[in-house]
């Protein structure tokens, strides 16, 4: 597997660690440093942010403000405000990113693939005809060809009030 070595990041990746449970979401919600967090938008039940280990430019988290697990958990108003960001994203990436196609999707528990397993998130990941999934397959590296500043840049204006 290739490594491509971000040594800028662990300093922000430590802070993580030390606050909030270790659970990143939560730490992220507490903190006042939205630009710094890529923070896109804080509602009342949930927030929109960039994915820090993207699997393609554009893919976005929609976390719960809730330290909750999984959608039993949540109740009506928490689900339907995720729902209403995910609408909110999909419209957002359509303009900015010309997308062919999306993958919207949580992954609930370790045996599921998540990543953070006690925090509620939904993943939307921006797709395009002829994208390079292979590489990731093959070569095991992910191919990003925009950085999370400059993403965020362009979505953060869709979020504003």
């Amino acid at each position: 597997m290739d490594r491509l070595w971000t040594p800028w990041r662990f300093d922000y990746i430590r802070g993580l660690d030390r606050e909030a449970g270790d659970c990143v979401f939560c730490t992220i919600l507490a903190q006042n440093a939205d630009d710094e967090n890529f923070v896109l938008h804080r509602g009342t039940h949930a927030y929109v942010i960039l994915n820090l280990f993207p699997y393609t430019a554009g893919h976005l988290l929609i976390a719960a403000n809730r330290h909750i697990p999984f959608l039993r958990d949540a109740d009506t108003n928490e689900l339907g405000e995720l729902m209403e960001l995910a609408r909110r994203c999909e419209a957002a990436l359509s303009c900015e990113y010309s997308p062919d196609g999306f993958n919207l999707g949580f992954n609930l528990g370790r045996a599921a693939g998540a990543g953070v397993e006690h925090h509620l998130h939904m993943h939307l990941v921006p797709r395009w005809v002829g994208d390079a999934n292979f590489v990731s397959v093959v070569a095991e590296t992910r191919v990003l060809p925009e950085e999370l500043p400059r993403t965020y840049a362009r979505l953060k204006a869709y979020f504003s009030p």
